[in-house]
């Protein structure tokens, strides 16, 4: 956050015209584009075997001329081959877990670094904090993006920081109760683990300190959203980003809204696909979320492929344009017998029913050529075989009805389903 604009809370870009906007990406992306087809020879080949060039940018709309950026890429030039400026100047390293493959690398200039920590700010000024707050951030630190990335922000933001990282969640619950948070930044999943845990401890989650959790690295649904903010007493809002990219921050719901994320257009340019033909689609259809950044050094990414499933949609809190939460990814998609299913899906159909709780797993299985589903989800309370019967039947109506494939569905006691301290894994697919 700028600290001209500091005492107004918003920087000038957030309520800036359309137009203005319009300028400054223009101006920045040609800057890019520029910088990664002189700094790398990555995007040099690429551009040129494409038979592009920078100059032949003339509008925005001319981006969808240059080739797309894919997780491959990053792999293929592992581990330092994107990077645009010499490794002097690379000040951090982060890169994702790997667990697909070789992990995606990603570098940082100090330039890069002080940027991601104002747009990190600015999201959590969005969000609701003020620099008076107290931040507990439980995302993971190291490798992992979520936890330097939001502590640096809350940091610049003026914030005081508890850096406690994921797990010992017993721990979590002390420092929550001794502390007295008014910020949480987590995912939403192992949210719901911490709130587990108070209750097992005998604390009432509604009597914390907390006022609202910055949730992330996941997708979740507008039902699981409803669940924790009853649950806790808090406001829940989407915090959105991914490594490649920057890290946490590229996108924030506005806590007056709750309506999406609101985009940082002033760094990030966003275009929707479809993601089978790569043609752009205007705002508002659904298809795969595509970034370019307009202000990073060390490692920009020109029209990055996310494979998350969303579509744009007008600013509201903000100018800036929204982006509707995400569906799933196109790569997490399931098809079952034909038909497409996301897990988000069944999480909602789960939420839905009060007397189950949000921690669920999905196993998918082949019986002979027919794909077979079957979902364990726990209840909330310890019930009866006769209710627990009825619960599965609900359950398993809910998702043939509205999603169109039959299940098996195992109701399970509460804690006995596997617990995440970073991001879920729900499903596992054996076929």
């Amino acid at each position: 956050m700028s600290d001209k604009n500091k005492n107004a809370g918003l920087d000038a870009i957030e309520s800036a015209s359309i137009d203005e906007i319009r300028d400054l990406q223009f101006n920045r992306l040609k800057k890019t584009l520029n910088h990664a087809y002189n700094n790398s020879p990555v995007y040099k080949k690429k551009f040129d075997d494409a038979g592009v060039h920078p100059d032949d940018l003339k509008t925005l709309s001319d981006l969808s001329k240059f080739p797309f950026t894919t997780k491959a890429d990053l792999r293929e030039n592992y581990p330092f081959g994107m990077f645009c400026v010499p490794q002097k100047d690379i000040v951090r390293v982060h890169a994702s877990s790997g667990t697909t493959g070789k992990p995606t690398v990603v570098g940082y200039s100090q330039n890069d670094i002080k940027t991601w920590s104002d747009i990190v700010a600015r999201s959590i000024y969005a969000a609701g904090g003020r620099p008076e707050d107290k931040v507990h951030i439980s995302y993971g630190y190291g490798l992992f993006t979520g936890g330097l990335g939001a502590h640096y922000g809350a940091e610049r933001l003026g914030c005081t920081v508890i850096p406690m990282s994921g797990g010992q969640t017993e721990k979590q619950v002390q420092l929550i109760k001794d502390f007295d948070p008014d910020i949480i930044m987590v995912t939403p999943s192992y949210m719901l683990n911490i709130a587990d845990e108070m209750e097992r401890e005998g604390l009432d989650p509604h009597e914390t300190s907390l006022r609202i959790g910055i949730f992330g690295a996941e997708p979740w649904t507008n039902a699981m959203r409803q669940d924790i903010e009853q649950r806790l007493g808090i406001d829940a809002v989407d915090i959105y980003g991914l490594s490649e990219v920057m890290g946490p921050g590229v996108a924030q719901e506005c806590i007056e809204t709750k309506d999406g994320p609101t985009i940082w257009e002033d760094h990030f340019y966003p275009e929707i696909i479809d993601p089978k033909t790569g043609e752009v689609l205007p705002d508002g259809s659904e298809g795969e979320l595509v970034f370019t950044s307009l202000t990073k050094e060390a490692m920009p990414v020109i029209r990055y492929r996310t494979r998350d499933l969303t579509r744009l949609l007008p600013g509201s809190a903000r100018t800036m344009r929204r982006m509707d939460k995400i569906t799933g990814r196109s790569d997490d998609m399931l098809i079952i017998r034909g038909v497409n299913v996301f897990p988000t899906q069944i999480e909602e159909q789960i939420c839905n029913i009060q007397e189950l709780a949000p921690h669920y797993m999905i196993e998918v299985d082949k019986k002979g050529n027919m794909d077979t589903v079957r979902v364990s989800v726990e209840s909330s309370m310890i019930n009866s075989t006769e209710l627990n019967q009825q619960l599965a039947a609900s359950l398993r109506h809910k998702i043939k009805s509205y999603i169109g494939i039959s299940a098996a569905i195992d109701i399970v006691e509460p804690g006995k389903l596997p617990r995440s301290e970073g991001k879920a894994k729900r499903v596992i697919d054996k076929r």
